[in-house]
């Protein structure tokens, strides 16, 4: 087969390392990838902001499946594209994407399926806002409906941090067109999962489950961040507890959206809120997470080529997943100054090893300079993962192999799957 990989994070790296490996495999490439992938995948220049070009050379490449790993192109329509050209695509219409395009869309979904999540309203107008807010107190999540690069999401604790972050949104377009409109929601309360599933439209392939840290500090302290690492598996879900959770709220999202014609091909994303009551949705993710893909993918032991073609050209019903019963950390080192205006051009050392046995670093804000070294360019940089009997294990083999990367301002958390 000749497999297309759209982006260029760590997902994305996770994603061509694992099809690397499989014997169905002739060529694969990555568009526009990193140095990273581009030890596993041939690199193709490609701005992704052009459904249309990445289609049209897909199709001119005779490639046999495109496997799209970030939201933007998909709620864009890539995969539309890529399936009127004649190729499976592995990631949702844009239709089916709206499930992460619109957080009222999606919430939308849930009631009308009658999945387990917080209460809500949307808004586009800031009293009315403030008021609900005000009315539960303050403890609110603050979203903006759209797409903003997994930054678009304030807790709140008081009735003056909602309005501040209300007003941001609405009437200081921090997040431009995506905060037009926002969802406010009732703040839950309880550790967090991130439940992933392959699904074809119809059917549904449960991976192992995660947990991602979304906060920037130690202690789950500090703004959010579009993750600073994840572990698998969780303890907190177990093998009765991913079962409800497909029964409950993956299973129903999939038929909810077949039921508006708008069947749903690929990895849908379920990141839950274990509250007392039971687990309750957070948001839905039209892809494959970043970082729980690294850790997860470590775990896998199954070709992982046949379950995306067989979701892609819609019957899952002949597929399995195996995952290895060791656990995998999975450690995101960030820019300095990130999450907010980082600096680039950096040069990183020691990502390409040696490492420590069972140990990986994929790249994502990841580029080469002109004297051909690899050099930071983006505000998440690496995740370095490790397998470990047990997540104690995993994360002191990860943090060996930390140890050994170098770039200045390097930042990361030093609690990786220590509160597990």
């Amino acid at each position: 087969m000749r497999i297309l990989v759209v982006g260029s994070g760590g997902r994305e790296h996770a994603l061509a390392w694992k099809i690397s490996r499989s014997p169905l495999v002739r060529a694969l490439y990555a568009a526009p990838g990193n140095p990273g992938i581009g030890r596993v995948a041939e690199l193709v220049p490609l701005d992704l902001r052009d459904v249309d070009a990445v289609a049209r050379w897909a199709r001119e490449n005779r490639i046999d499946l495109v496997v799209v790993g970030p939201e933007a192109p998909l709620v864009a329509g890539l995969a539309d594209r890529v399936a009127a050209a004649g190729i499976p695509a592995f990631g949702p219409s844009a239709a089916a994407a709206e499930i992460e395009g619109s957080k009222a869309f999606a919430k939308d979904v849930m009631r009308a399926a009658g999945i387990p999540t917080a209460e809500y309203e949307a808004f586009t107008a800031l009293a009315p806002a403030v008021a609900y807010a005000r009315a539960r107190g303050g403890r609110v999540a603050v979203k903006a409906d759209g797409l903003a690069a997994g930054k678009g999401v304030v807790v709140c604790g008081d009735p003056a941090e909602a309005e501040e972050a209300l007003r941001a949104m609405l009437v200081g377009g921090i997040h431009g067109a995506a905060g037009k409109k926002v969802v406010v929601e009732e703040r839950l309360e309880g550790p967090e999962a991130s439940c992933i599933a392959f699904t074809d439209g119809e059917r549904v392939r449960m991976l192992a489950a995660a947990q991602d840290h979304k906060r920037i500090f130690d202690g789950d302290r500090g703004p959010n961040t579009g993750g600073m690492g994840a572990f698998s598996p969780t303890p907190n879900v177990g093998p009765e507890l991913l079962a409800e959770v497909e029964r409950t709220i993956v299973l129903p999202a999939v038929r909810e959206l077949a039921r508006r014609g708008r069947p749903f091909r690929g990895a849908l994303y379920a990141g839950l809120m274990l509250t007392a009551k039971g687990p309750r949705v957070i948001e839905f993710n039209a892809r494959l997470g970043d970082p729980e893909t690294q850790p997860i993918l470590m775990r896998m032991r199954n070709d992982v080529v046949p379950a995306l073609l067989a979701a892609a050209q819609g019957d899952l019903s002949g597929v399995t997943l195996d995952f290895d019963p060791r656990a995998a950390v999975g450690i995101v080192l960030a820019a300095e100054g990130y999450p907010g205006k980082v600096a680039s051009g950096d040069a990183i050392e020691g990502a390409d090893g040696p490492l420590p046995d069972d140990a990986q670093v994929f790249h994502a804000g990841t580029a080469r300079d002109a004297a051909g070294r690899v050099v930071t360019s983006g505000g998440r940089v690496l995740t370095v993962c490790a397998l470990g009997d047990g997540l104690a294990d995993a994360a002191r083999r990860a943090y060996e192999a930390v140890a050994r990367v170098r770039f200045r301002g390097m930042q990361f958390r030093k609690d990786i799957g220590g509160r597990a």
